[in-house]
């Protein structure tokens, strides 16, 4: 017979929405489990970039960013599905739970100067004020527990160190330039290397791993009871039917009782093929998406479905999509890298299969990501080509293809990336028209040149500079295709999570189709829809939603068992 624990709240994940919850209950006096499927602590929020977009910031309303401006925006990024109640309620609560983390937990967040809205063309859209990113930590302040956090996505460090967007990118941008950038550079990775020689790993963390760092020294200060490889495989419920906690497997296995109910916050469903398959309307077969996220095997929605919740795909885009080159470690194992900045910048060019532009490669990776998509409908598979010439290579690499003085040999040999002569040798070994290829370039190189793109106006808005190279002149992401050598990545589709999600009402309960309360049961992060409707809104569009309604609803799970007759006073 399995034991059985009791406790106040019960999370599922311990991504940054499931941590959040548990900060602001325990702080609240609560006794909480964090019940984690995998190894580490962190989920997909640990390997990420780590921003959080969170109108309404201290920065923001220093800046003059208004309460109107903001809904403005939300309300023009996707009107057909915006959610007035759900960005009520996410901008009336961002003040409060950013206070709470910074003022009350570990938790310390950067305002950085640039940060601009994905769609700076729309109305209501800001150049800053609103994406905040977690301010570094050196991870000792855990103990021996840091070697249970999430280790970096190792195809986007740069040997083992994880640049930050911003300033600190653009440093490794120019390492072959710049003097002052290879100094600098050059004292990351030494600190780094050296850290994980004595460490086991580099402890300075830095990104989405920073701020699960910070969560879980917070949570293990509140006592909050974090149990890793410990997957929830089924929910209880009462003679009520109101969820009553769940039967945890793995190195804690026992029945959980949780007086006051449960939170999902266990990732997304785009690692979980039969859903997929469902929901995502390029991948019919399963076999077309490849997503590099981390615990986002649909165990969430699998949960809530078996408590009679629903997949909620009602919005504007199912998921975040993000294209990705898939490839091959040496030893033959399949590898992920995202292509999330480094399409935009000068003298690179995407191409479908007959050599053809198909959108601004300067979009935020999901605004191209859904022109690749809608681009291949029809077509069997979803694929592109990014590709640039020898001095593209030599100054920016591709992607995760580093530029000299790298050599090539390792990007070759795992798949990674395909060097042609001429163009038509590079359309050949990819498999595309050359006709169609050389065309292509020759139409671009003109205006490129002048810094101009008319096809479809790639460089023509701030945040299509920030993709870029500032430093670049006419324009910072545009520059003729020139002299082979020719390189190319091939790109499919991935993403950083699922806009579609269990269906939550205005307190993030789980509803059933018909709308009604699933009592005991709360959706919040990557697990739930989205709040904006499946739009992607700017830097941290997870992360902001998923730090405020996991604050919400470790503020109100209480008065919700209340309201169901459960005493609120808890036994620590």
């Amino acid at each position: 017979m399995s034991k059985t624990v009791v406790c106040d709240v019960l999370v599922v994940g311990s991504g940054v929405a499931g941590m959040a919850a548990a900060l602001k209950a325990a702080s609240q006096g609560l006794n909480v489990i964090v019940a984690e499927k995998d190894r580490y602590f962190g989920g997909t929020t640990a390997i990420s970039a780590g921003w959080a977009w969170v109108p309404g910031n201290k920065q923001g309303l220093e800046q003059g960013d208004t309460r109107e401006d903001a809904e403005t925006y939300l309300r023009n990024l996707a009107p057909e599905t915006f959610n007035a109640a759900g960005v009520r309620d996410f901008l009336d609560t961002v003040p409060e739970a950013i206070s709470f983390f910074e003022n009350e937990t570990e938790v310390q967040f950067t305002y950085p100067e640039k940060a601009p809205d994905y769609q700076m063309d729309l109305p209501g859209a800001k150049l800053s004020g609103r994406a905040i990113l977690p301010r570094d930590v050196d991870a000792r302040v855990l103990g021996d527990t840091r070697l249970l956090m999430q280790p970096y996505m190792s195809s986007y460090t740069v040997f083992g160190y994880m640049p930050q967007v911003g300033p600190d990118i653009n440093e490794f941008f120019h390492v072959n330039q710049s003097i002052k950038s290879f100094v600098y550079v050059a004292k990351k990775l030494l600190r780094t290397w050296v850290d994980a020689a004595r460490y086991k790993r580099p402890v300075l963390r830095s990104n989405g791993n920073a701020l699960m760092t910070r969560m879980v020294k917070s949570a293990a200060d509140l006592g909050v009871r974090l149990w890793n490889a410990s997957p929830a495989l089924s929910l209880t419920r009462g003679d009520d039917g109101a969820i009553t906690g769940a039967v945890i497997g793995g190195e804690h296995a026992a029945t959980v009782t949780a007086r006051m109910g449960v939170i999902l916050a266990a990732g997304g469903f785009s690692g979980n093929k039969k859903l997929r398959q469902e929901h995502f309307p390029h991948d019919a077969n399963g076999d077309d998406h490849f997503t590099p996220t981390i615990g986002h095997g649909g165990d969430a929605a699998n949960l809530a479905i078996s408590a009679g919740g629903h997949i909620d795909d009602s919005v504007v885009s199912v998921g975040s999509w993000a294209p990705v080159t898939v490839f091959k470690y040496l030893n033959g194992a399949q590898r992920l890298f995202p292509h999330l900045r480094a399409i935009g910048l000068p003298g690179l060019i995407a191409v479908d299969r007959y050599g053809k532009r198909f959108g601004n490669e300067a979009l935020s990776y999901h605004d191209f990501g859904g022109a690749m998509i809608a681009h291949n409908k029809g077509e069997e598979k979803t694929f592109g080509y990014v590709i640039g010439d020898a001095k593209t290579m030599h100054k920016y690499g591709i992607g995760y293809a580093k530029p000299w003085p790298m050599p090539c040999g390792y990007f070759y040999r795992t798949g990674y990336l395909v060097k042609g002569k001429t163009l038509e040798e590079l359309a050949g070994k990819l498999g595309i028209d050359a006709e169609g290829l050389k065309a292509t370039v020759s139409e671009f190189n003109p205006a490129a040149e002048r810094g101009e793109d008319p096809a479809f106006g790639r460089g023509s808005t701030l945040y299509n500079h920030f993709r870029g190279d500032m430093e670049h002149k006419p324009n910072p992401n545009l520059a003729p295709v020139g002299k082979g050598p020719y390189y190319a990545a091939k790109i499919q589709m991935g993403d950083l999570g699922t806009f579609a999600g269990v269906g939550v009402n205005e307190r993030s309960e789980v509803v059933t189709a018909e709308g009604t309360p699933v009592p005991g049961l709360i959706a919040v992060g990557a697990a739930a829809v989205s709040v904006f409707g499946g739009g992607y809104p700017g830097y941290g569009s997870h992360i902001g939603p998923a730090l405020v309604f996991g604050y919400r609803a470790g503020r109100d799970i209480a008065v919700l068992a209340a309201e169901r007759g459960v005493s609120r006073v808890a036994a620590r």
